[in-house]
């Protein structure tokens, strides 16, 4: 089961890393989605998949699963939702204002 989660947190990184690399904004913003996802399966990879266990302890518990792990998860994706719902609203805004979403053409005519 590992092997399958790293093969798909390095597929979720390449295409995130791919599109963060791109021209337009909405590739961009979509690119970062990825890359956090991506994380989000790293960290569960990395606490190690159990299952059939209880996340707490009892007196007579003798195999638990560690709920810090989903803790963790949970909070980034609930802030990786914040800023992406962010940068959609930035770049709705910077759109509207100068009419692209071309990176080239928002960097303006003192960068050339």
């Amino acid at each position: 089961m590992e092997l399958f989660m790293a093969v798909t947190i390095g597929v979720l990184f390449a295409v995130g890393v791919y599109l963060m690399l791109s021209k337009s904004l909405l590739r961009i913003i979509l690119g970062t989605s990825l890359l956090t996802h991506g994380v989000h399966l790293l960290l569960l990879t990395m606490s190690r998949l159990k299952t059939g266990a209880a996340p707490l302890l009892g007196e007579q518990a003798d195999r638990y699963t560690d709920p810090l792990p989903h803790a963790l998860i949970l909070t980034s994706i609930v802030i990786s939702f914040g800023v992406t719902s962010f940068f959609f609203v930035l770049a709705y805004k910077a759109y509207q204002k100068l009419g692209t979403d071309n990176m080239e053409e928002l960097k303006g005519e003192d960068h050339e």
